[in-house]
């Protein structure tokens, strides 16, 4: 039998070109995935080093930028089936590629000046912890990228002290938070003192809030912890939270690292006076902590979900004088209302306790509730995964962050902008379309 040969015509080439196009396409995307998904569970690489490879992207020139009209006169379906934009191959995320570029590009200055913070850092001189803190809080671009190559040194020098100590953490984070006027700073300079006294080194991120109209600070946590700042062995970092929901500053994480790279082994993490949804220093400490005074509301105020289910421990303040009958009460209230709540640990039942800065009543008590939970979940392993949850929330609310930059420091998108916001405070475009169309027009560019 003589089969005859098929002939290849040009619709039929076309079709096999388009689909010879999708599954590369497919098998890139599917290469993008597994190099951003790859885990920074055991990795020396701090997030924010991994960000500036995963959003470069290629700059328009304003001669090939798109007016806004033509953005606006884009079809329902071109909106909604266009182009999706992934990572491509030959942009996949490399830990050595982008530490060895960080540092190649280094100037002999901005090398000896690392050298010197870094050397001073990991021999615990506070003034050297103080810029370090200083240079990860800076907006300058270039600053920034410093910054990052300090924290991978730093990340780097606290795995190996990790690895000599048998795998465990080299610091304890705790976080405090509770409404305004509960005590956080006052119980803090009792707590410290304690601490420093049995030969710990504490240091204390105290967050303050920030003007909402002029985004001065008036960083006044300090002043009532007069002994403790004048303690050797602590260290006291007062910073604004510059607009930052959640009590924290932005580079809050940041920080934390710092501080263990510099010998403190007790990292307390106080935050602006917060409501009931307001716990990120949740996912970023240990043990979590909610300080709240004696007239706290009824039993009612426990059961609310929010940040009383992040608790590990609930803290009742101010329990002396005329207030230890109220403080009794809320104890009792609050230790009825957790039994309610969901647990958020098979190892850990959160605990109510009464304690008196004043006095410091109820104080080493405390701390002796703090050391247990530190040695359940260290002992079953939750603590471990605790923090590697952590660093996948710290990575994400960074990729959030830098997403929103690069989105406004877009040229196609910053061209587009205000005619946008023109038609939308109009009315003739609605905010939801037009958010829609500026995204569209800064993901078919990537």
């Amino acid at each position: 039998m003589i089969v005859a040969e098929s002939q290849t015509t040009p619709h039929s080439l076309h079709l096999r070109t388009t689909a010879a196009r999708r599954t590369g396409a497919r098998e890139r995307s599917a290469r993008a995935q597994v190099a951003v998904s790859r885990p920074l569970h055991h990795s020396a690489m701090a997030p924010t080093a991994f960000l500036p490879f995963l959003y470069r992207t290629r700059t328009l020139s304003s001669a090939t930028a798109k007016h806004p009209s033509q953005i606006l006169r884009r079809t329902s379906a071109e909106l909604h089936h266009g182009p999706v934009c992934v990572l491509s191959h030959r942009r996949s995320v490399s830990t050595e590629k982008a530490l060895s570029h960080s540092v190649s590009d280094l100037t002999v200055r901005e090398r000896t000046v690392l050298e010197r913070l870094y050397d001073g850092l990991v021999r615990g001189q506070r003034s050297s912890l103080a810029e370090c803190i200083t240079l990860v809080e800076t907006q300058h671009p270039r600053k920034k990228e410093l910054a990052q190559v300090l924290l991978q040194k730093v990340l780097a020098y606290r795995q190996e002290r990790e690895r000599i100590a048998g795998g465990k953490p080299v610091a304890f984070r705790v976080g405090l938070s509770g409404p305004p006027g509960a005590g956080k700073s006052s119980f803090i300079e009792v707590l410290g003192k304690m601490l420093t006294g049995k030969g710990h080194n504490v240091s204390v991120l105290a967050v303050d809030p920030s003007s909402c109209t002029t985004g001065g600070s008036l960083m006044g946590d300090k002043t009532r912890m007069t002994e403790l700042s004048r303690d050797m062995n602590a260290f006291i970092r007062p910073s604004p939270s510059s607009g930052t929901l959640g009590g924290v500053t932005r580079t809050t994480n940041e920080a934390i690292v710092l501080c263990e790279g510099a010998g403190y082994d007790i990292v307390l993490v106080e935050t602006v006076g917060v409501g009931q949804s307001e716990f990120a220093v949740a996912d970023m400490v240990d043990l979590f902590v909610l300080l709240i005074p004696p007239a706290g509301g009824d039993e009612l105020q426990g059961i609310k979900r929010g940040i009383i289910e992040k608790a590990d421990l609930v803290v009742v303040t101010k329990s002396d004088g005329d207030l230890v009958v109220p403080a009794r009460r809320i104890q009792a209230e609050y230790t009825s209302a957790l039994k309610l709540l969901r647990k958020k640990s098979k190892t850990w039942t959160p605990k109510v306790v009464r304690v008196s800065s004043q006095t410091g009543q109820g104080v080493p008590e405390l701390w002796d509730i703090m050391l247990q939970y530190r040695d359940a979940v260290l002992s079953s392993g939750e603590l471990q995964t605790r923090r590697r949850e952590q660093q996948k929330v710290w990575l994400w609310s960074l990729i959030q962050e830098n997403a929103l930059r690069h989105f406004q420091e877009h040229p196609e998108v910053r061209a587009a902008l205000p005619e946008m916001e023109r038609r939308v405070a109009q009315g003739d475009v609605s905010p939801g379309l037009a958010a829609d169309l500026l995204l569209k027009a800064f993901g078919t560019t990537l």
